[in-house]
């Protein structure tokens, strides 16, 4: 279920699902297109085996390894503030080819979004003229309200499990207050008591956190406030994120990374982008954008601290990041990026990258990631080889609630207290 289903990532996706799932083909000026999951890592990607007898090296595909859901057997519904059908969102979207919209409009005609949570003080101001498809009531009726939903959707869809995944607006940071959001059962009397500083990711985190459901986070917010991942670990839930790692952001931390591990010293980088999608006019507000930019600075930062060759102990990169609103060019974001590096005595080196990223075709994939590697973990439990274990550790267990294995197509990697993990 996707939180925020008719912006142009949920709208892609079910274009996606569909598209795929029936086989449709559609005419562009290039000549005739068959549907695909190019982008995916668990679609279309192999995994080396390792080599034949005779030396050659032998490749499987990524699905073919382990019990993965296939994506056609995934149901898709959820929530939006906005209660145009999916066929509409896909038009408002302006991002699959006409021909296969003329195609899937029969069917996304027919798809739904439920009402959903609506704080004006979250989200940016221009977003309202979006806003008519809200659950009334309050916070905690609300959150009764979203358990409900998940429950009936469900029964209704004869399912074995449901993950909720949230691909909405980007919000404001919410403030971390002692007594409020830090502890469980304060989120929970929180929420009781309407609380401003509950935000509505949070909201939808802590309804399928406690229907036992995994919870996905795509957007850069926190979301999971302490309080949050303590109920998380309680319930023995997944939960995972955050901010969907697609264009500009992976291709930096493949590219700093490379250059890092060369002994060369990137000392600065300046990140320009503008889109007219509707992230890009949310992420016009100064708050919002505040969160995206935390996001995608912190990328960087486990490839500074892995070489204390080239970085003194406290050392940063100059590291800017600018995203402007430009409605004309849709959700074909452009990402222009310069690195300046230092190298041996006194030399620079300067790369200047031009990158046009089709934002939600580039997202699409990466959903489907994470939707199917969240399910494959909840059928894992593993235990030690060997026999020293006593007690508890002798059994079979489960991942860590926060299931780190997400992080992979993540910004700002989402790991248990006290662990680390490779931004790459």
């Amino acid at each position: 279920m996707l939180v925020g289903w008719g912006g142009n990532n949920g709208s892609t996706f079910t274009a996606a699902l569909l598209a795929n799932r029936l086989g449709l083909d559609w005419e562009t000026k290039t000549g005739r297109h068959s549907p695909n999951w190019y982008g995916s890592l668990t679609q279309a990607s192999t995994v080396r085996l390792g080599y034949s007898a005779s030396g050659r090296e032998v490749h499987c595909p990524f699905p073919a390894l382990l019990p993965m859901v296939h994506p056609d057997d995934i149901v898709v519904g959820g929530w939006d503030i906005s209660s145009v059908d999916l066929g509409a969102a896909m038009e408002r979207a302006r991002v699959v080819d006409i021909d296969l919209q003329r195609r899937l409009r029969p069917y996304m005609d027919k798809l739904h979004p439920r009402p959903s949570i609506y704080f004006p003080d979250f989200i940016a101001a221009n977003q309202a003229d979006r806003v008519d498809n809200l659950l009334e009531g309050s916070k905690w009726e609300q959150l009764k309200t979203i358990r409900r939903d998940i429950r009936s959707f469900k029964m209704e869809n004869n399912l074995d499990k449901v993950i909720v995944m949230w691909t909405a607006n980007t919000e404001r940071f919410s403030q971390v207050i002692e007594g409020v959001n830090d502890t469980a059962d304060n989120l929970l009397g929180a929420i009781k008591t309407g609380h401003a500083e509950v935000s509505p990711s949070t909201l939808f985190a802590v309804a399928s956190i406690l229907e036992g459901f995994t919870y996905i986070n795509g957007s850069p917010q926190n979301t999971f406030v302490p309080g949050c991942l303590e109920l998380a670990e309680r319930e023995g839930v997944f939960v995972g994120g955050d901010d969907f790692k697609s264009g500009q952001t992976k291709l930096k931390s493949v590219l700093v990374d490379f250059l890092v591990s060369a002994g060369i010293k990137p000392v600065s980088i300046v990140s320009y982008n503008h889109l007219g999608n509707n992230d890009g006019k949310n992420l016009s507000a100064p708050h919002q954008f505040k969160s995206k930019e935390i996001s995608k600075s912190r990328v960087i930062d486990d490839m500074v601290s892995s070489n204390n060759i080239l970085y003194k102990a406290g050392e940063k990169i100059d590291h800017i990041v600018v995203i402007k609103y430009v409605p004309y060019v849709g959700d074909s974001k452009r990402a222009m990026d310069e690195y300046v590096s230092e190298i041996m005595l006194g030399g620079h080196n300067t790369l200047a990258i031009h990158n046009t990223c089709e934002d939600s075709l580039l997202a699409a994939p990466i959903m489907l990631d994470l939707i199917v590697l969240a399910e494959l973990a909840s059928r894992i439990t593993f235990k030690r080889a060997d026999n020293s274990a006593e007690g508890d550790a002798a059994d079979y267990c489960n991942f860590h609630p926060i299931l780190s294995i997400l992080s992979y197509m993540c910004k700002a990697p989402l790991v248990p207290p006290g662990n680390s993990l490779s931004r790459i």
